[in-house]
């Protein structure tokens, strides 16, 4: 490839999405921004031709230098010695190479030194990067925690902090402990108040810190002396200029392995309240999780796209019986299946992004003036559909990076199993993100009460009511029957009302839900598109209708007295 973005035609697909006018519209508040940047757009038209050259740097970049260093960073990765880590020399060009392209603090405003791009580029930039080298992606991609500094912090903090990462330096966030993995309420690293002082101190150990030797921490500590919940958890920033953290070592992993993972500890380590006390787990890693779960899903459809590309490669110029192994039927099939996951997960992730980009906005313009009630209601809507599809978007991406992963691998044969080829570090790679930022299980919990409330339903006739070109009615169709078959199972496990074999069903329902949206979506990608989505749409409206048909019947032959035989 000469240039990831221009050669990829779906990413500007998605980037002009209707609903773009809108986002454009929040974001740059009539483009008043002009009278102080000369950067900043005149008009939609402007903003958008400003996405597209920032992107298309971002694709160069990634082709010429992240991507060609992404095995040397593998095999090399970060290194620890004296407390302090040092990236792998790939790992510092890519740093380097996006802070002069002025690729940091993308989404942060212009007048703490951003572009304010909304997260529909910003999400499609962390596509691009995640493809040429998912490892590098966790250090970049860490860029948006100063969106919680922003949303929460003061702003004497937001002028402190926020120019810093937008010219480069680095963040984490600093939430595990070794006895606090995905139950952060049990996190226990002290913060005292030193009233003489006027600063708090943090003091215990974190663990499974990606990028932990960052320039700024946003750290989740113990606040409230006596408590155990999440009532007593306050979020702090930490500045690495002012010394007490240390790394005790960098994970051995599997996968990822450009980007250091740490365990560190702190001692007296000064630190700063972002926000209010006692809000740290209940309201601000809340937020930030659900931003780093949308970061995740476009790394799972950057991995997606690469692990499709050298499988399509090699199928074309491996040769078996005489011919290339891309005509035989199983590996045609295979092929087709990944690349219409691939295109189901990515218009599923930026239909995500473009519904947190409208409720972030109006979020924002809240706190400068009064919403309309028009503007309230907007909020609303698309804050409850942010917050409904994201666990979809990280969950079901996730899981189909594995398994476009997997089948890479089985398309190269043996070969694949051999680091000769891109695909065997694809795979190691991908294993991790259904994992990090929320297990798939966890992104099941999260979504499951959009099942049983109706939420995803509503949607789903919505999507319904959207005209599809005329040779993709029977597809639509197919999508409608498709969803009485969920309201069907839906009804029954609400009729029972029995908690134990909702939650036993709900990845089941969960997944249900989401294949279908991802049809609709697919196929909406295809009237628009034919060239692009028709195949996609064929095949992945099958493949979820065969899904969808297996988890109903499971459904459909289940009592409650089943549930005996599954408990251990």
């Amino acid at each position: 490839m000469e240039n990831y973005f221009l050669d990829i035609p779906e990413y500007k697909h998605h980037l002009h999405h209707p609903l773009m006018k809108r986002i454009v519209e929040l974001k740059e508040r009539n483009y008043t921004d002009q009278e102080h940047f000369d950067y900043a757009p005149i008009d939609f038209e402007d903003a958008m031709d400003s996405y597209e050259r920032v992107l298309e740097i971002m694709g160069q970049i990634c082709t010429d230098i992240i991507a060609p260093n992404a095995e040397d960073v593998d095999q090399n990765g970060p290194t620890c010695s004296g407390g302090r880590v040092t990236y792998a020399e790939g790992t510092k060009q890519n740093i380097d190479a996006c802070i002069q392209a002025d690729l940091m603090g993308m989404s942060m405003p212009r007048r703490y030194g951003g572009l304010n791009f909304p997260v529909v580029p910003y999400i499609m930039a962390a596509d691009l990067v995640s493809m040429s080298d998912a490892s590098f992606q966790n250090v970049w991609g860490l860029q948006d925690c100063a969106s919680t500094i922003y949303e929460f912090a003061s702003e004497d903090q937001k002028k402190r902090f926020i120019p810093r990462v937008c010219k480069g330096e680095t963040m984490s966030m600093d939430l595990t402990e070794p006895d606090a993995g995905s139950d952060l309420q049990a996190v226990m690293l002290k913060a005292t108040y030193n009233k003489k002082d006027d600063c708090w101190y943090l003091n215990g150990v974190k663990r499974f810190i990606t990028n932990g030797d960052s320039d700024i921490h946003l750290v989740l500590a113990r606040s409230e002396e006596g408590t155990h919940d999440g009532r007593g958890l306050s979020m702090f920033i930490y500045d690495k200029n002012n010394g007490g953290v240390t790394v005790r070592r960098i994970e051995n992993k599997m996968g990822i392995k450009g980007a250091p993972t740490c365990e560190l500890v702190f001692k007296n380590a000064k630190a700063e309240l972002c926000g209010d006390t006692r809000l740290g787990l209940i309201k601000y890693v809340m937020s930030l999780m659900n931003g780093a779960r949308l970061g995740i899903a476009s790394q799972s459809v950057g991995i997606c796209q690469n692990a499709y590309n050298e499988a399509l490669d090699y199928a074309k110029d491996r040769k078996q019986f005489g011919q290339a192994i891309l005509k035989f039927p199983p590996v045609a099939e295979m092929l087709s299946l990944m690349k219409a996951k691939l295109d189901a997960s990515r218009s599923l992730l930026y239909e995500t992004a473009r519904f947190v980009d409208v409720y972030k906005a109006l979020e924002d313009i809240s706190n400068e003036r009064k919403l309309t009630p028009e503007e309230r209601k907007e909020m609303k809507t698309f804050s409850r559909l942010a917050d409904s599809f994201t666990p979809l978007a990280k969950g079901i991406g996730s899981e189909f990076a594995n398994q476009c992963t997997y089948d890479a691998i089985q398309i190269h044969g043996g070969s694949g199993y051999m680091k000769d080829y891109p695909c065997e570090r694809l795979y190691r790679d991908a294993r991790i993100t259904s994992i990090y930022e929320g297990t798939t299980q966890l992104q099941v919990v999260a979504a499951i009460r959009y099942v049983t409330n109706g939420s995803f339903l509503k949607q789903i006739k919505a999507y319904e009511e959207l005209s599809v070109a005329p040779e993709l009615s029977g597809l639509q169709n197919r999508l409608i029957e498709m969803a009485e078959t969920y309201a069907k199972a839906v009804d029954f496990i609400n009729e029972v009302k029995n908690k134990e074999l909702t939650d036993f069903h709900a990845r089941r329902l969960v997944e249900m839900a989401g294949y279908i949206i991802m049809g609709h979506l697919v196929l909406q990608d295809a009237t628009k598109n034919s060239e692009l989505f028709n195949s996609s749409a064929h095949v992945f409206v099958r493949f979820a209708d065969s899904e969808v048909q297996k988890h109903a019947q499971f459904i459909d032959g289940f009592c409650e007295d089943d549930l005996a035989y599954y408990r251990k």
